[in-house]
């Protein structure tokens, strides 16, 4: 089965980096440059795991995109892995609040990131 994997990022750079990083391996890649249009995305695409920028411009930041994602019946169980710079326990603390399964910490390592995502998507029923 291939996963769907979409990033939501708002500096292309990073979002290159994050693309480069997973096409070698077997995952089909969306990608959103805000919020907004990661939400719509995310409701078409129905990823099976979202790679979510905290803080990016627009009407929503990665918080509430992940809240919106972990309300919907339909979408709660995407895995959301919260993309941030601000790695102090209190943006840790808010992001489980959120509803994000997992943390990276800017700047990660593309081999940081491979093994993170290899890892959730391991746990992924087949559907």
């Amino acid at each position: 089965m291939t996963h769907r994997i979409l990033i939501v990022e708002d500096q292309a750079d990073i979002r290159k980096l994050i693309r480069m990083t997973l096409e070698f391996s077997d995952f089909e890649l969306h990608e959103a440059a805000d919020g907004e249009t990661g939400l719509e995305q995310a409701r078409t695409v129905r990823p099976h795991l979202m790679l979510l920028d905290v803080m990016m411009p627009g009407r929503l930041d990665g918080f509430q995109v992940c809240r919106s994602i972990k309300a919907d019946p339909d979408m709660r169980s995407t895995l959301v892995v919260m993309l941030t710079a601000r790695g102090q326990s209190s943006d840790v603390s808010a992001g489980e609040q959120s509803g994000a399964d997992a943390y990276l910490v800017k700047p990660f390592s593309p081999l940081e990131l491979i093994d993170r995502v290899e890892a959730m998507v391991a746990q992924i029923p087949s559907d």
